[in-house]
């Protein structure tokens, strides 16, 4: 279970990062709201998961998938730059994400 709230922490850090964006420095409310809600339960989550998992790769785990789908949000939703060091750059990321995995005894 502590995967799947783990997978469920880093997939809202994305839903978090995006809405700041959005909320243009926390002066639209909408996204404001959605930031700090989607922040509150990927910690909660986050916390969960660390309860059996080891904080090395809780924590690695957790930034990889936020830092990696904001940078796959970036290019897909916002426009921005995909060039070939960047996308090696998130393939290293996701590289060492696996290993992480991998090398849990969890």
């Amino acid at each position: 279970m502590a995967w799947i709230y783990l997978l469920i922490a880093g997939l809202l850090e994305v839903i978090w990062a995006y809405s700041m964006k959005k909320s243009d420095g926390f002066t639209i409310l909408l996204p404001s709201i959605v930031t700090l809600v989607a922040m509150a339960a990927s910690f909660a989550l986050l916390a969960l998961a660390m309860r059996s998992l080891p904080l090395g790769t809780a924590y690695t785990i957790w930034t990889g998938i936020g830092a990696v789908g904001a940078f796959i949000l970036g290019i897909v939703v916002l426009g921005e730059a995909a060039s070939p060091l960047r996308l090696i750059a998130a393939a290293l990321i996701v590289s060492g994400l696996l290993l992480m995995k991998f090398a849990s005894p969890e």
